[in-house]
């Protein structure tokens, strides 16, 4: 069960990495020795997906990614027509962050039927776009207005409602092309807010911001386009994830919960 393998990851502290590809963007013909790269450095998951899909290699590269590797798949939708079976699971967006209807529950509606068919594993996830800097694909297909980035409040108030309503993850968004990363306050108040497991993806294109995001509190850590830019980043990234995940803990931190 993925949910809960994110579950379990939490509960460890582990941090966990994420390799977003854009169907677009993929080359199919370069992506096997992609693919050796990622599996050795230990990419914990890969999501598939986009605001805008305007090609024909989204079920290929599902396709390809599940034949050679174990690395578990997740669709990171963009509509209701970004539904593939032979992925291991979906991200059930809600994007709470904005009060368009067709995307809190509007294209929800209309895929329910299929994705309960589908044999997907569904992952309820309260989506919060943040804003990054500049104007996103995401925000205007989306047309809603992100979270300003100096107003945790209004991150945690969100987070807090998707959480009550029943939302499993929350994913702090900056967006694809996002100018700067979802600010270390923010995410760090939201994971003050919430106890389920927090993602946080867009603008993090070096090991520094990987790592101030997962010290502030994220659990999964998303990098794409960053990653297109600068194939070498994934190599500084796992670096820093490994070094947080294998750190040993300050003094007496160990011993604190000893006896407790």
């Amino acid at each position: 069960m993925l949910l809960q393998r994110i579950f379990n990851n939490q509960s460890d502290k582990k941090k966990c990495l994420a390799v977003l590809l854009d169907p677009d963007k993929t080359d199919l013909s370069t992506l096997p020795a992609d693919l050796k790269k990622f599996c050795s450095l230990g990419v914990d998951y890969f999501f598939v997906g986009g605001s805008l899909i305007s090609g024909t290699q989204f079920h290929s590269l599902i396709d390809t990614l599940k034949l050679q590797s174990e690395i578990p798949v997740i669709i990171f939708p963009g509509s209701n027509l970004h539904i593939h079976p032979g992925a291991d699971g979906l991200f059930l967006l809600s994007l709470i962050s904005g009060r368009n209807p067709e995307l809190l529950i509007g294209q929800h509606v209309i895929a329910a039927p299929i994705l309960r068919n589908s044999g997907l594993e569904i992952l309820p996830t309260g989506y919060m776009l943040v804003d990054s800097g500049r104007s996103t694909t995401v925000s205007y297909i989306s047309n809603t207005q992100p979270i300003p980035a100096d107003k945790e409040d209004i991150a945690v108030c969100t987070a807090m409602a998707g959480e009550m309503l029943g939302l499993k993850i929350m994913y702090l968004d900056g967006g694809s092309g996002a100018l700067q990363p979802v600010p270390a306050r923010m995410i760090a108040a939201v994971r003050r807010a919430v106890s389920c497991p927090l993602i946080v993806g867009g603008g993090i294109n070096s090991a520094a911001k990987a790592e101030n995001a997962w010290e502030a509190g994220a659990d999964i850590v998303v990098i794409g386009n960053g990653l297109e830019k600068d194939p070498g980043l994934i190599h500084e990234i796992t670096e820093s994830r490994n070094r947080l995940n294998y750190a040993e803990p300050a003094f007496g931190t160990a011993r604190a919960g000893i006896g407790a």
